[in-house]
Protein backbone atom coordinates (compact mmCIF):
# COMPACT_ATOMS: atom_id res chain seq x y z
CA UNK A 1 0.00 0.00 0.00
CA UNK A 2 1.58 3.36 -0.89
CA UNK A 3 1.10 6.15 1.63
CA UNK A 4 1.67 10.39 1.35
CA UNK A 5 3.18 11.20 5.04
CA UNK A 6 3.25 15.27 5.40
CA UNK A 7 5.66 16.12 8.38
CA UNK A 8 7.12 19.76 8.91
CA UNK A 9 10.37 21.03 11.65
CA UNK A 10 11.12 24.70 12.22
CA UNK A 11 14.01 26.60 13.11
CA UNK A 12 13.37 30.20 14.84
CA UNK A 13 15.99 32.34 14.13
CA UNK A 14 17.33 35.07 16.44
CA UNK A 15 15.12 37.99 14.75
CA UNK A 16 12.11 35.74 15.12
CA UNK A 17 11.56 34.25 11.60
CA UNK A 18 10.29 31.03 11.69
CA UNK A 19 12.42 28.28 8.80
CA UNK A 20 9.64 25.69 7.97
CA UNK A 21 10.67 22.79 6.17
CA UNK A 22 7.98 20.43 5.16
CA UNK A 23 9.32 16.98 4.63
CA UNK A 24 7.28 14.96 2.49
CA UNK A 25 7.70 11.22 1.99
CA UNK A 26 5.95 8.13 -0.23
CA UNK A 27 6.42 5.29 1.78
CA UNK A 28 5.54 1.65 0.76
CA UNK A 29 4.63 -0.83 3.21
CA UNK A 30 6.46 0.65 6.01
CA UNK A 31 9.58 1.40 3.61
CA UNK A 32 10.39 5.00 2.60
CA UNK A 33 10.80 5.13 -1.11
CA UNK A 34 11.03 8.63 -1.55
CA UNK A 35 11.65 11.72 0.57
CA UNK A 36 10.94 15.90 -1.11
CA UNK A 37 11.79 18.81 0.75
CA UNK A 38 10.26 22.13 0.81
CA UNK A 39 11.54 25.49 2.72
CA UNK A 40 9.50 28.82 3.32
CA UNK A 41 10.19 31.45 5.77
CA UNK A 42 7.40 32.97 8.08
CA UNK A 43 8.31 36.43 9.06
CA UNK A 44 7.32 38.30 11.99
CA UNK A 45 4.01 40.11 11.32
CA UNK A 46 3.03 37.69 8.35
CA UNK A 47 -0.43 35.69 8.36
CA UNK A 48 0.35 32.19 9.46
CA UNK A 49 -3.04 30.96 9.82
CA UNK A 50 -2.53 28.84 6.48
CA UNK A 51 0.34 27.52 8.30
CA UNK A 52 0.40 23.58 10.14
CA UNK A 53 -0.20 23.36 14.03
CA UNK A 54 3.18 23.18 15.08
CA UNK A 55 4.47 26.36 13.28
CA UNK A 56 1.05 28.71 14.22
CA UNK A 57 1.45 27.77 17.87
CA UNK A 58 5.33 29.08 17.74
CA UNK A 59 3.77 32.29 15.96
CA UNK A 60 1.41 32.44 18.23
CA UNK A 61 4.17 32.82 20.98
CA UNK A 62 7.19 34.12 19.05
CA UNK A 63 5.73 36.69 17.12
CA UNK A 64 4.77 39.40 19.50
CA UNK A 65 4.00 43.14 18.92
CA UNK A 66 7.52 44.33 20.06
CA UNK A 67 9.18 41.25 17.92
CA UNK A 68 7.39 42.26 14.63
CA UNK A 69 8.44 45.79 15.38
CA UNK A 70 11.66 45.62 15.51
CA UNK A 71 11.94 43.28 12.61
CA UNK A 72 9.94 45.36 10.09
CA UNK A 73 12.06 48.18 11.44
CA UNK A 74 15.24 46.07 10.86
CA UNK A 75 13.71 45.38 7.56
CA UNK A 76 13.04 48.87 6.87
CA UNK A 77 16.50 50.06 7.76
CA UNK A 78 18.18 46.99 5.12
CA UNK A 79 15.60 48.61 2.28
CA UNK A 80 16.79 51.80 2.96
CA UNK A 81 20.59 51.27 3.54
CA UNK A 82 20.33 49.15 -0.10
CA UNK A 83 18.41 52.30 -1.74
CA UNK A 84 21.48 54.23 -0.46
CA UNK A 85 23.82 52.57 -1.49
CA UNK A 86 22.65 51.59 -5.11
CA UNK A 87 22.17 55.89 -5.75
Amino acid sequence: MLEKLISFDQIVTEDGAIQVRQITRIMEDGKELSKAYHRHVVEPGDDFGEQDEQTKKIAQVIHTEAVVAKYKEKKEKAVAWKWKKDN
